[in-house]
């Protein structure tokens, strides 16, 4: 089954554009002149040492680099338009720039909505298989994040652990990063085992590097000097900068955009001065405070409008697109967290992102809830009918119908609306009651959520993780092996 909704080209879509190709052009411009007249404090001197051989202007007592207008644009220029996120299932192949969208689970949290207690706990190792085979159960989720803290140690032997765990329960394709250049190698190391080598990670793209430049205008030495150690696997990047609108950024929606894209265009230099031609998805996830508690919750409505207009950035530069949603400030499912993740994906989703980051979280990201997932999903898809639009083609007009069916006539009966409800015409939901009050009523007035617990836990129960090769799998655990012996 192909992972993603997939529409034809050439009927008409619904569109939304939040920002005018003459608006993206200035923001462009405007992030080329902050970028020349400030720049960027990069805190990694192998970065600062990349930048000055592409023609960055290093200010080494600041650390501090200015990016000329021929370098972003000659970096621009170098990142491919089109190429594919592959993962260890075969013919899960998300190919970018084709018209398709594909979930991403969002990622981070450290605590659980227990729906059977009702408590907010730690994550346990549980947990995170519980998400992780979910994600790989759910078609419209095709790329992995850590959604949990599972109980891993920040230990390298723990890192191999995560991975082996996670390669032999989800085969989709997986987007992480590594705090320690250690770290980076074991990455490598674990990707050339469970995919058969070194060329076939560069080929099979099964993992993409997640870089988040840090707002305002940082590059910071951790995660970049890890990243770095990557370089020549041909590994694509989606780079993140997270400026929150009201506190890391002006309290300006196109301000925070502004601040959003220079910073992704540092990173971009960055990429193609270390790697020309590596593959970079556009992945700028502006959000808003919350004003009530000046933090971030994630329910702000205007993140609608962030992911759309990252989208428009996006194709503007005609380069793949990973958007965000924003999220919920609620702690359990119910009507706010539905009004607010319903209001906050319905834009971005419409504006048809290639990866679209969200289904799992409540609490501003940090408190993963299975049953949210499944409803997020749900979102996700009656968005995709959205999009879907209104189709013209010849059999979609039905004028000669109404002509010979004449006044007060219904249409029920009719072959061409059996004909359309078998083509997909009319949205089915899988999720909540659809019948009459009387059979909900009879049917013990049920909640949706208690539905979608046990649908949750029916997804769980059938499914069966594709195995890792067994020969694979031997060879991670003695690399896990050697690691524990090397860190005691």
């Amino acid at each position: 089954m192909r992972p993603r909704a997939a529409h034809p080209l050439k009927p008409m879509r619904t569109q939304i554009q939040v920002l005018s190709n003459d608006e993206c052009a200035e923001l462009h411009e405007r992030s080329l002149k902050l970028l020349c007249e400030t720049g960027v404090r990069v805190l990694s001197e192998h970065a600062r040492k990349y930048l000055a051989g592409a023609g960055g202007e290093v200010d080494k007592a600041a650390d501090r680099v200015r990016f000329p207008r021929a370098l972003i644009e000659e970096s621009l220029r170098l990142a491919p338009r089109k190429f594919t996120l592959g993962g260890r299932r075969p013919d899960w192949d998300l190919d970018m720039n084709i018209g398709e969208c594909s979930l991403l689970a969002d990622g981070g949290a450290v605590s659980v909505l227990d729906w059977e207690s009702g408590e907010i706990r730690p994550g346990t190792f549980d947990d995170w298989i519980a998400a992780t085979q979910l994600i790989d159960t759910l078609d419209d989720i095709g790329v992995y994040w850590n959604m949990v803290e599972g109980g891993f140690k920040d230990s390298l032997a723990d890192f191999v652990a995560y991975y082996r765990n996670l390669l032999k329960n989800c085969s989709k394709h997986l987007q992480d990063s590594a705090d320690t250049p250690e770290k980076a190698r074991l990455l490598l190391q674990i990707l050339e085992i469970a995919f058969g080598g070194r060329e076939n990670v560069r080929i099979k793209h099964p993992f993409s590097y997640l870089l988040c430049p840090v707002s305002p205008l940082i590059i910071d030495a951790k995660y970049t000097d890890a990243y770095l150690e990557t370089v020549g696997w041909d590994i694509p990047v989606a780079i993140m900068p997270m400026p929150l609108m009201g506190a890391t950024a002006p309290a300006s929606l196109l301000s925070t955009l502004l601040l959003a894209n220079a910073e992704f265009l540092a990173m971009l230099c960055l990429v193609q001065a270390a790697g020309p031609g590596t593959g970079v998805i556009y992945a700028p996830n502006p959000q808003a405070i919350e004003p009530h508690s000046w933090r971030y919750t994630g329910g702000a409505v205007e993140n609608s409008l962030f992911g759309a207009a990252v989208t428009c950035m996006g194709r503007y530069y005609g380069l793949p697109v990973e958007a965000g949603t924003g999220g919920t400030d609620q702690y359990y499912p119910g009507a706010q967290a539905g009004y607010e993740r319903a209001l906050n994906w319905a834009l971005p989703a419409i504006a048809w992102p290639d990866i679209l980051v969200g289904p799992g979280l409540l609490g501003g990201s940090t408190i993963l809830c299975l049953e949210q997932m499944v409803m997020d999903v749900e979102i996700y898809r009656r968005c995709s009918r959205l999009y879907e639009g209104i189709r013209t083609d010849d059999d979609r007009w039905l004028d000669d119908l109404i002509q010979q069916a004449g006044p007060g006539t219904n249409f029920l009966a009719q072959k061409s609306t059996l004909k359309a409800l078998h083509e997909g015409r009319f949205y089915l939901s899988e999720v909540g009651f659809h019948g009459t009050y009387e059979k909900w009523k009879a049917a013990g007035m049920p909640d949706i959520v208690d539905e979608i617990q046990d649908i949750t836990r029916n997804i769980l129960k059938k499914h069966q993780p594709l195995p890792l090769d067994h020969a694979a799998d031997a060879e991670l655990e003695r690399l896990e092996r050697r690691q524990r012996a090397a860190d005691r």
